[in-house]
Formats: C-alpha cells, sequence, structure tokens
C-alpha cells in the first residue's frame, strides 16, 4: 500500500473526530456571545440608571441666611453698613457667593448683599425653576424680603444675564447695573474647555458627573482664568455640592435668553447707568464683542489688558475699585 494513501478506517475515524469540533466551537461562540450580550445589557442598565438618578437629584438650601421663597430658598450673605449704598453681586454658572471674596476690601464701605442663585452655593437645588427670567424674581423677592429699595445689581457672566432680566421686570429696584465678561449674544461664545463640554453631552455627562473629582471639576475651570490663579478649596467644595440638573438647566437658560435677544438690546431702552468690565483675554467671549454695549446709551466699558473673564480673581484691585467707584457714583440720594 502507497504510504501516501490513508486506510479507509483511519479516514473514518478523522472524520468522527472532526465532527463533534464544530457544534463545540459554535456552542462557545454562542456562549461568549451570550455572555458579551449580557454585559452590554447590564452595562446599558447601570447607565440609564446613573442618567436618571443624576438628573433627578435634589437638595436643601443651607447657610447662616437663608431667604425663604416659594421653588426653592436662597442663601444669601450681607457685608457693611446697612444704611450704605447697596450693591448686589451675582455670581455665574457653577458660582457662588465665594467668587466676590477677592473684592470685598475695596467695598467695605458699602452695603454689600451676595446671593447665591437657585442651584448654585448654599442655595436650595430643586428639579427645575432656572430660566433666567425665574432667576432674576427670586432676586427681586430676596431684595424685597431684606428691605432693599435700591441697589447697584452686579452680574458677573451668567449673572449679569441675571441682572438684565432683574433690570427688565424691577425698574424700581435697579438704580444702576454693572456686568463683568457677560457675553452680549450667543455667537460671541468662543467655546469651553473639554471636560465641560463632555459635561453637558448626554449619557456621558451624567456618567461623568458622577465620578467626577476634584482634578475634574479645576480642568472644567480651566477656561475662566487666563492669569495664574490659586483657585480657592471654597469654590471647588460649592461646586461639588451644586446637582447635575442646577448645572446644566441654568447652561440652558442663559443660551436661551441670549438667542431670544441680546444682552446690549435689552439695556438699551432701559435708560440706566451702565459699566462694562470685560478682561482682554477672555478665554470664552470674545473680547471685541464688549464693544456691543456701545449701543447702550452712555455705558462705560472698561478693558483691563491681560486679564481673562474673571477679573475678581485675576485683578481684584482694579475691579474692586471700579465697582465701588461705580456704585457710589449711581447711588440713590
Amino acid at each position: 500500500m502507497d504510504e501516501t494513501t490513508t486506510p479507509q478506517g483511519q479516514r473514518n475515524h478523522s472524520r468522527a473526530d472532526a465532527a463533534p469540533s464544530v457544534p463545540r466551537r459554535w456552542r462557545a461562540w454562542s456562549r461568549r456571545r451570550r455572555i458579551t450580550l449580557l454585559a452590554v445589557g447590564v452595562l446599558a442598565v447601570l447607565l440609564a440608571w446613573n442618567t436618571v438618578s443624576v438628573r433627578t437629584e435634589t437638595a436643601e438650601a443651607s447657610g447662616e441666611q437663608i431667604v425663604r421663597l416659594p421653588g426653592g430658598d436662597i442663601h444669601v450673605m450681607q457685608d457693611g453698613p446697612p444704611g450704605a449704598p447697596t450693591v448686589v453681586l451675582l455670581h455665574g454658572l457653577a458660582g457662588s457667593t465665594a467668587w466676590w471674596d477677592p473684592v470685598l476690601p475695596a467695598m467695605r464701605d458699602l452695603h454689600v448683599v451676595r446671593v447665591d442663585l437657585l442651584g448654585h452655593g448654599g442655595s436650595a437645588k430643586p428639579a427645575d425653576g432656572y430660566g433666567i427670567a425665574q432667576h432674576a424674581r427670586r432676586v427681586g423677592a430676596v431684595l424685597d424680603q431684606l428691605g432693599v429699595r435700591r441697589a447697584t445689581i452686579v452680574g458677573h457672566s451668567t449673572g449679569g444675564a441675571v441682572a438684565t432680566s432683574l433690570a427688565e421686570q424691577r425698574r424700581d429696584v435697579v438704580a444702576a447695573i454693572a456686568l463683568i465678561d457677560t457675553g452680549p449674544r450667543a455667537d460671541a461664545f468662543l467655546g469651553d474647555s473639554f471636560v465641560a463640554r463632555l459635561i453637558t453631552t448626554p449619557v456621558v455627562g451624567e456618567l461623568i458627573w458622577r465620578l467626577r473629582t476634584d482634578s475634574t471639576i479645576r480642568d472644567a475651570l480651566s477656561t475662566a482664568f487666563t492669569r495664574e490663579v490659586q483657585i480657592p478649596d471654597r469654590i471647588i467644595a460649592d461646586i461639588w455640592g451644586m446637582t447635575y440638573r442646577s448645572l446644566t438647566a441654568t447652561d440652558e437658560a442663559v443660551d436661551v435668553f441670549l438667542k431670544e435677544r441680546p444682552v446690549p438690546h435689552r439695556l438699551a431702552g432701559l435708560e440706566l447707568p451702565t459699566l462694562v468690565i470685560f478682561g482682554s483675554q477672555d478665554r470664552r467671549w470674545q473680547p471685541s464683542s464688549a464693544q456691543d454695549y456701545r449701543r447702550v446709551p452712555h455705558a462705560r466699558i472698561e478693558i483691563l489688558d491681560g486679564v481673562g473673564r474673571t477679573p475678581m480673581f485675576e485683578d481684584p484691585d482694579t475691579t474692586g475699585t471700579l465697582l465701588h467707584g461705580f456704585a457710589v457714583e449711581t447711588a440713590p440720594r
């Protein structure tokens, strides 16, 4: 018999051995597929649970002075002599009363009222109520309860949008308005940090929020400053205390506010003394867009060289001096 010829018995034996290997391989592949599908299903359920859980989280107000209001209590801080001209300070998105600490020394002889907007700092963090006009009505209600009849309203960034809406609603309360790096229109926005953009991405954003760390928060704040600034732990802690809903809903609200009508257009017909402070190196809003405020009659525009979007920290002496002088000059007599 030729050595290259396989005996009939051996050929049959080889086929018998090979036949069971096909279903074995198929069963192994099928098992791996089931495990993969199960893992994907579990992951999808966990992501869905996290998304719903993060989006529905709420919190009550906390702090030494709380103003009780329907829809959400508000934390406030007051400094200086009560009988002096009143200045109301409104922080920006993800800010708090702590963002004004560096400029307080320059305003020590004024009655300074700092307000944590709904969803921020020590204020309540409900599921809704974050429209810019709603924020403004709430600030007006706070001032009514505090007995403030007339005041200079100062707003930083998103806080400037709230200040503008308050001026539209309550000319009886607003004596003058100062805006610090408040974007005048939606298309003047340059962009946010990479982390901040991810946080507003559905599903991914909620996961990042759940897993956030101090480092993540500091990365998200990277475009808030141009000069080297030591960010206080208090600011990080206040952002930790926010809910995902309070952050994203306020962010969406200011976009809607600017698209409805630019800020300078809103202020143009109010005939209010207006001060605009803008950093020449703002990394979120086009610095040149500060010139849009020239359409506001008699508006005073101050551009701070080498400063980013947070002059209170990057140049507190100049910023505090400007705010103090403006408040004294426009104080009701």
